[in-house]
C-alpha cells in the first residue's frame, strides 16, 4: 500500500470536474484508491459524489491511500493531476 498525502492546488477545489478527474484515474488502472480529509472517513475515489462530500476546498491536504498492481503508476499520475491543477488555469 503506498500512502500520499496532496493539497489541493486548484482556486474552485475538488468541484464536479477535478473530481471527475479523480475518478478517471481510479477507474482506469488496477487499484484501490481511497480519499481521506482527515484520516477519519475513507472515500473510494471511484464515487464522485463521495468525493464532493469531503467538500476539499483550496489549500485542503487530502490523503490517499493507494492499493494494486498499478499503485506506483497511480502515484505518478495523483502527483502529476495536483501539479498541473487539474488542467484548470491558475488564478
Amino acid at each position: 500500500m503506498i500512502d500520499l498525502q496532496l493539497t489541493v492546488p486548484n482556486k474552485l477545489g475538488l468541484h464536479a470536474r477535478a473530481a471527475a478527474k479523480l475518478v478517471s484515474l481510479a477507474s482506469r488502472l488496477d487499484i484501490t484508491l481511497e480519499i481521506s480529509k482527515d484520516s477519519s472517513q475513507w472515500i473510494d475515489a471511484r464515487n464522485i459524489m463521495g468525493l464532493l462530500m469531503l467538500g476539499a476546498s483550496k489549500g485542503t491536504v487530502l490523503n490517499f491511500r493507494i492499493e494494486g498492481s498499478e499503485s506506483t503508476a497511480a502515484r505518478a499520475q495523483l502527483i502529476d493531476l495536483f501539479a498541473r491543477n487539474f488542467d484548470e488555469p491558475q488564478n
